[in-house]
C-alpha cells in the first residue's frame, strides 16, 4: 500500500503576530512545515502535498522541490483544506495522512506507528490521540463499547458528558484515500465554529460502517502545535532537548545543555567536547575530539577531527585537522585553515586559504589571498584586497615570516623563505627568500621633545 500525505498550512496565524505565514516560523533554525515534512518523508512518503492559504507564495518558495501544493484561498476549516488537496492526488491509491502543519514536534516514528496499524487492521481511519489530565480545549475522542472510534466531537460541540472524557485529538489521521475522497464533499459546517470540520470525517465513515481505530500515544508533545510567539519558544526548547540528548548519546560531552543549542542537520563526531554558549547551526558538521566553545557561533561550517574553537563566530568556513582559532576569531566564507594552523585573538579571515601550521596569532585581517605552509603573520597585519571598485588576490609563499604591523597591497605576491620587515607597507612582488621593508627612515631629534612641553606649559 501507497502513503500519501497532507500538510494543513493555510492559516494565518493570527496570534503569531506577523506577516510571515505561520508554518515558515522556525523552530531551532527549520521551518515548522519543514519539519513536519521530514517526518513524513522519513515515515515512508515521497512528496507531500502542502495546502497553502495565506502567504503561500513564500511558502512554496521556501519549500520548493520534494513538496506538491494546492491552494484553499478561502479559510473554511481543515475539512475544506483537505479538500482542496485531493487534486493533487488524483490517481494516487492507498493511504493519505494528514496532519497540520504547526506541529514541529511530531516524529517519524508517530506516522509509522499510525500507517503501521492502519495497514495491519484494514481501518477506514487511523487517528493519533493522548489522554490528558485537563483536556479543556481539545476535541474529545468518543468511543464504542467495543472500543473503536465513532465520532470525535470538539469541545465548544461537546456535551457535558462528552467533556468528562480524557482521550483528545492529535489531529493526526492516516485514512483510506478513496473513503476520504467520498466524504469530505459530504461534510458541512453544522458547529460552533460555523466550519467544515477534518474532524467529522472520522464519525461519517464510522456511521457508514467503516472502521475507525484510535492510537493512545503517551508523548503529550504530539499535542503541542504552535499559534503564538511562546508556543514557538516552547516548541523549540523540547526539540532542542532532543537534538542534544541524541548527540550526547552518541558520544558527545554537553557541559550545560542549558545554554546549548544545536540545529537539526549539524552532526558531531565522538569524544568532541561544547563548552557553554555554543551555538552550531546549519549544515555544520564538527569532526571527533575536538572542542568548542564557550561563547561560540558556528554556521554551515566544516571542521576537522581534533580542532579547537575557543569563543569565535566561523560562517560557512573550513577547519582542517588540529587547527585552532580564539578567542574573538571571525572566520568568514571562504575561510580555510589547514591542518595545524593557529588563528588568534581578533584575527578576521575571509575567501582565504592558509595552509598548514600557519600561525595568524593577533589582530590581523586576512581576505582575499592564499598563506603557504609554515608562514607566520605578524600581529597588526592586513590584507588591502580591496581598492573601492574590486577586490585583488594576495599570495604568501612557504615558510615566510611577515613582521607586525605589514599592510599588504594586494594585488601582491610574497615568494617562498621571504621576510617582511615590520611596519612595512609591501606594494610589490617580493622573490623568494628575499627581505623587504618599505617604511620611513627614522630619525632623532635630540632634545626636541622637552623643548615642546617647556613651549607648551608656559603658553
Amino acid at each position: 500500500m501507497n502513503l500519501a500525505a497532507i500538510i494543513l498550512a493555510a492559516g494565518k496565524g493570527t496570534r503569531m503576530k506577523s506577516e510571515l505565514p505561520k508554518g515558515l516560523h522556525r523552530v531551532c533554525g527549520i521551518s515548522m512545515v519543514e519539519l513536519v515534512g521530514r517526518s513524513l518523508k522519513s515515515a515512508g512518503v515521497e512528496t507531500p502535498v502542502v495546502v497553502v492559504g495565506h502567504g503561500g507564495d513564500l511558502l512554496i518558495e521556501a519549500l520548493g522541490e520534494g513538496y506538491d501544493f494546492a491552494w484553499q484561498h478561502e479559510q473554511l476549516g481543515t475539512g475544506h483544506a483537505a479538500l482542496m488537496a485531493l487534486p493533487a492526488l488524483e490517481g494516487v491509491k492507498g493511504a493519505v495522512m494528514v496532519t497540520p502543519g504547526d506541529t514541529p514536534l511530531l516524529e517519524a516514528s508517530v506516522f509509522a506507528k499510525l500507517w503501521e496499524v492502519h495497514q495491519a487492521s484494514g481501518n477506514a481511519c487511523t487517528l493519533a490521540s493522548a489522554n490528558l489530565s485537563d483536556p479543556s480545549g481539545y476535541g474529545r475522542v468518543i468511543r464504542d463499547s467495543t472500543g473503536l472510534v465513532i465520532r470525535i466531537v470538539e469541545h465548544k460541540d461537546a456535551s457535558e458528558a462528552e467533556l468528562k472524557v480524557p482521550e483528545v485529538n492529535a489531529g493526526i489521521y492516516c485514512f483510506d484515500l478513496d473513503l476520504l475522497r467520498e466524504v469530505l464533499p459530504k461534510l458541512g459546517s453544522n458547529n460552533a465554529q460555523g466550519e467544515i470540520y477534518l474532524t467529522d470525517a472520522p464519525g461519517m465513515m464510522a456511521a457508514a460502517g467503516h472502521r475507525v481505530e484510535s492510537i493512545v500515544f503517551k508523548d503529550e508533545a504530539i499535542l503541542m502545535g504552535v499559534n503564538d510567539r511562546w508556543q514557538l519558544a516552547q516548541a523549540a526548547k523540547v526539540l532542542r532537548e532532543r537534538i542534544l540528548k541524541r548527540h550526547a548519546l552518541n558520544g558527545v560531552t554537553i557541559v550545560d545543555p542549558d545554554t546549548t543549542y544545536i540545529e537539526p542537520d549539524v552532526e558531531i563526531g565522538v569524544d568532541s567536547t561544547l563548552e557553554p554558549g555554543t551555538i552550531l547551526e546549519g549544515a555544520t558538521r564538527i569532526g571527533e575530539r575536538c572542542h568548542i566553545g564557550p561563547n561560540t557561533k558556528i554556521q554551515d561550517s566544516s571542521i576537522g577531527d581534533g580542532c579547537t574553537v575557543l569563543m569565535s563566530h566561523l560562517n560557512e568556513a573550513t577547519m582542517l585537522e588540529s587547527a585552532r582559532c580564539g578567542p574573538f576569531a571571525n572566520l568568514r566564507p571562504g575561510a580555510i585553515l589547514g591542518p595545524g594552523t593557529k588563528v588568534g585573538n581578533f584575527v578576521e579571515i575571509k575567501n582565504a586559504r592558509l595552509g598548514a601550521n600557519v600561525g595568524v596569532s593577533h589582530l590581523s585581517y586576512i581576505g582575499d589571498g592564499e598563506v603557504g605552509d609554515r608562514t607566520n603573520i605578524g600581529a597588526g597585519t592586513i590584507f588591502c584586497n580591496y581598492d573601492g571598485f574590486r577586490k585583488h588576490w594576495t599570495k604568501i609563499g612557504e615558510n615566510v615570516f611577515v613582521g607586525s604591523n605589514s599592510t599588504l597591497v594586494a594585488p601582491v605576491l610574497i615568494g617562498d623563505g621571504a621576510l617582511i620587515a615590520a611596519g612595512s607597507v609591501i606594494t610589490k612582488e617580493v622573490p623568494t627568500d628575499a627581505m623587504a621593508f618599505g617604511r620611513a627612515r627614522q630619525e632623532i631629534k635630540e632634545e626636541w621633545a622637552r623643548q615642546w612641553r617647556d613651549k607648551k606649559q608656559s603658553s
